[in-house]
């Protein structure tokens, strides 16, 4: 799928968000205080002076009681030439009385790009997360946060971050937006930041982690190897429903549909779709995997000369593995986009899917259109990620300001720069395949130790691309123990089913263990 496509559905949600979260703060309804900075702005902006708001927190962890500081500021960044050309915003959390070389610190941050850190912040590993109905919509407010049994904070300091652009994170001086939009441009500007925050808060020698969600994901693979390159070596890195390979598809290449497919089965497998729904999902799965990467993929590199009996066998088996109805799947020549599953797969029950997560359900106004109107998986939790963060910031971590908190950069003037410099620097691809980056990364540093977080459920980044993609880093053998995957019954936004959040963190506590004690 060509990037523009794959994350359109993203960009429209984006451009929603923004507006909302400019209207919901101190009643600001004026357009030109909604909007993001311009990227083209030629007036120098003030430079502002660097600010935090510290306060102090007690939160109830595996029965121990964790006493930690929360530190809500900014932190100037300078260009090449020693020049202040942007404010980033950061939370930090902080376990009190901890001896900093041996406490690790994690850097956290959403993707888009374009996207704050909002979405990690209230719901995966702090020391607070809001509550949802996921994965029914959310009820309207009020709201409930409360304290996260499952937060990382007995296992690292947390540092969440928001890009350039969004949250409170603004170019000064005479820094501009578009000196910040693009993959290399966003990961320097990471990088700068993460030596700023270790130089000012003295962490230079304490273990050091990276998550990255989505778009976070690839910023992570991409930074992992320029924070080597400036002598920040990394203990770990956590990917969280990663896309590492932004190369689009053109016709005649599959892979959309080859890394699709298990995901495809795992949500007909959740929706009650399956004629023979089998018991186990993770060895069905399995047995999806092999078929996709064998006999799907070599059917559909036949293209138009694949013959009539191999199509009614191919369309049989897709059948018994998604819930397709066999006729579909032929007229759609065995080839379903995600966005016309997400349709096809409840048509009947007038319902469609999300995007993000296939196990929420949406209604369209139209039920037989080809695609859905609105990803229920957005629109359901947004509303109360959006209120509680806006809460949680003025009445806990006392952080206030005129400022609006742009939840997205996306604007008129936002423009992703595609290009990035491989790390062989030998030119400069159209987009990027950042595993080459994390592979280079965990060449030179050989104890870089690497965990993929997928959900069973995502149809943004379905979790066989992943493995794909990873098993694609050319790593000598020696290397590749130090990969560790986790599976988990959520979609993009794991965290968004508690369960599967339980799960996560347990596997996660395990992984720091192993990546510390080295």
């Amino acid at each position: 799928m060509p990037v523009k496509s794959r994350y359109f559905a993203f960009v429209c949600l984006s451009v929603l968000l923004a507006g909302i979260v400019g209207m919901a703060q101190n009643g600001k309804s004026d357009a030109a205080k909604n909007a993001p900075p311009s990227a083209d702005s030629s007036k120098p902006a003030p430079l502002p002076p660097e600010r935090s708001s510290v306060t102090r927190h007690t939160l109830e962890l595996n029965g121990q009681t964790i006493h930690y500081t929360a530190t809500a500021g900014t932190l100037i960044v300078r260009d090449a030439h020693d020049k202040p050309y942007g404010s980033f915003f950061y939370v930090a959390y902080t376990q009190d009385d901890a001896v900093p070389k041996a406490r690790p610190v994690t850097f956290l941050y959403n993707g888009g790009p374009g996207s704050s850190s909002m979405w990690l912040h209230m719901g995966s590993f702090g020391p607070v997360r809001i509550e949802t109905d996921s994965p029914q919509a959310t009820s309207p407010a009020p709201y409930h946060l409360v304290p996260n049994p499952y937060s990382l904070l007995d296992k690292t300091d947390l540092v969440f971050i928001d890009a350039m652009g969004t949250g409170f994170s603004r170019p000064v001086a005479m820094g501009t937006l578009k000196e910040f939009l693009g993959v290399d441009q966003d990961v320097l500007a990471f990088n700068r930041f993460i030596a700023r925050y270790i130089t000012v808060n003295q962490r230079w020698n304490s273990p050091k982690f990276l998550i990255g969600e989505s778009y976070g994901a690839t910023r992570s693979a991409a930074l992992s190897y320029s924070l080597e390159k400036s002598g920040i070596a990394l203990n770990g890195v956590v990917l969280v429903s990663s896309n590492l390979n932004h190369n689009g598809h053109a016709p005649g290449l599959d892979d959309e549909y080859i890394n699709g497919l298990p995901s495809y089965a795992a949500i007909a497998w959740y929706h009650d779709k399956l004629a023979n729904k089998p018991s186990d999902l993770k060895s069905f799965l399995a047995q999806v995997r092999i078929y996709a990467r064998g006999p799907y993929a070599e059917a559909l590199a036949q293209g138009q000369n694949l013959s009539a009996a191999e199509e009614d066998q191919v369309a049989q088996k897709l059948n018994e593995m998604t819930g397709l109805s066999v006729q579909y799947l032929k007229e759609s020549n065995l080839r379903v986009p995600a966005s016309d599953f997400r349709k096809e797969l409840m048509r009947d029950e007038r319902r469609t899917l999300g995007r993000y997560d296939a196990r929420f359900e949406g209604i369209d106004m139209d039920a037989a259109s080809e695609v859905p109107t609105y990803d229920p998986s957005s629109t359901g939790i947004t509303g109360a990620f959006v209120a509680a963060f806006q809460s949680y910031l003025a009445d806990e971590l006392k952080y206030t300001t005129d400022d609006t908190y742009h939840v997205t950069a996306h604007g008129p003037d936002f423009q992703w720069d595609w290009k990035h410099t491989p790390p062989d620097g030998n030119g400069r691809e159209l987009v990027p395949d950042v595993a080459l980056d994390l592979g280079a990364a965990m060449r030179q540093n050989p104890h870089l130790k690497l965990f993929s977080a997928n959900g069973y459920f995502d149809l943004a980044t379905p979790f066989f691309q992943t493995e794909y993609d990873i098993a694609h880093m050319e790593l000598d053998p020696t290397l590749r123990k130090n990969i560790r995957f986790g599976y988990y019954p959520s979609g993009h936004m794991i965290y968004l089913n508690v369960d599967a959040l339980k799960q996560l963190k347990g596997d996660l506590a395990q992984f720091y263990s192993a990546a510390v004690t080295q």
